[in-house]
């Protein structure tokens, strides 16, 4: 039999257990399945597999793909924790399979489907784990699940870097990257089965906005979150080769990606531990702005230092801008939310769609991405102005 002291610690046992599991599976789903292209597209055109507009269009397969799965998440009525593991499954496998293959429609039908299974990790593992962590009353422990593609994009980032300096080819770097994602998975696997909880009558039930109110939030939301997702993907996926056409020569581009991730890591952190009172709407307003800061950083002094501040200011507010976002849809949806979560992830996802289909020629055509980088920051600067606006109408709204 437990003792008292025992008994207290187990809510938060385990409620970090889930935490991490959730976290392990957005590092493989997210860190590996979505983001291991962009420390990889270099050596990809390196060996002639590849040109900077087809990896363009791998980038938008997989973001087409992220697109539909979000959607498809508003009609899936399988358990939540059991979604969570045939994504994470699904993601180990599509990424062992593009080491395998060395067709490029083969290529962008695996891009397309690892975009699907990420947009359903994504969703429910958001989804189950918050859920938990309101159960547990351990809120604070929400960084550590939005820690976990920050964690995977260091490990790529790193390893990529070092297959680059080795010369090691893309197939056996993502074979490898498969490989450390079973393990990972392996770990998990158990703390993701599906759970009734006992301390349902603890948790924390976001309030809910007004039905009116709620459904002109649902709709800014959606159509905001989605500048999001334009205005960072266009770094985020041509951040390396950006890098090395600013710094030919230079040992500094294959590190800015891992320090993307590690201030995703921190920003993640630091964003769960911000008081739940404060308006998701304006932090994520703030956040939009720091990224486009960052983006701006690259453009007006492409140095070493440049991009360095550049890569950090635009990986700390990465995953804090989806931890707010998914508590705004618990917010206006409560315990419905999944369905919101997936519109939102959707509007996200057209949002990178765009991103490489416009920055790709353009950069072909010009031979730097400038241009789309300016791009970028004015569709940040144009979601922080509208979140801005929604939040302060909610506060005159609510006064």
């Amino acid at each position: 039999m437990a003792s008292p002291a025992q008994a207290s610690s187990l809510p938060f046992h385990h409620a970090r257990n889930a935490a991490l599991a959730c976290a392990v599976v957005l590092a493989v789903a997210l860190g590996v399945g979505r983001f291991a292209f962009t420390p990889l597209l270099p050596l990809m055109l390196k060996s002639g597999a590849l040109d900077i507009r087809h990896g363009g269009w791998l980038a938008s397969a997989n973001y087409a793909g992220y697109l539909i799965g979000a959607l498809s998440c508003a009609a899936i009525r399988i358990d939540h924790a059991r979604m969570v593991r045939l994504a994470l499954a699904w993601t180990i496998v599509l990424t062992l399979a593009m080491g395998v293959v060395h067709l490029f429609w083969l290529w962008a039908a695996i891009r397309f489907a690892a975009g699907v299974v990420s947009a359903w990790a994504f969703v429910f593992a958001s989804q189950w784990g918050l859920r938990r962590l309101a159960e547990l009353d351990a809120h604070g422990l929400g960084g550590v699940i939005y820690a976990g593609p920050g964690v995977g994009i260091v490990a790529t980032g790193l390893l990529g870097a070092a297959a680059a300096a080795l010369g090691v080819p893309a197939p056996s770097v993502w074979i490898g990257f498969a490989i450390a994602s079973g393990v990972a998975g392996a770990i998990v696997w158990k703390t993701l089965a599906h759970q009734t909880p006992s301390t349902r009558g603890r948790a924390h039930v976001p309030e809910r906005a007004a039905p009116a109110a709620a459904r002109a939030d649902s709709i800014g939301l959606v159509g905001l979150y989605s500048l999001a997702g334009f205005g960072y993907i266009i770094t985020a996926t041509f951040l390396p080769v950006i890098a090395r056409q600013a710094l030919p020569g230079s040992p500094w581009p294959d590190l800015f990606w891992p320090a993307f991730g590690l201030a995703l890591i921190a920003g993640a952190l630091i964003a769960a531990r911000l008081p739940l009172s404060w308006d998701n709407r304006l932090l994520s307003a703030a956040c939009y702005l720091i990224q486009a800061l960052g983006i701006l950083l690259g453009i007006v002094f492409p140095s070493a230092l440049g991009f360095g501040i550049g890569s950090a200011l635009l990986g700390l507010p990465f995953t804090a801008i989806t931890l707010f976002a998914m508590r705004e849809a618990r917010r206006l949806r409560g315990e419905a939310a999944a369905g919101l979560m997936g519109y939102a992830t959707a509007a996200y996802g057209v949002g990178q769609i765009a991103g490489p289909l416009v920055a790709a020629p353009i950069a072909a055509h010009t031979g730097s991405f400038s241009i789309a980088l300016w791009i970028a920051v004015a569709a940040l600067g144009l979601g922080a102005a509208g979140l801005a606006w929604l939040g302060m109408r909610g506060r005159a709204a609510s006064a």
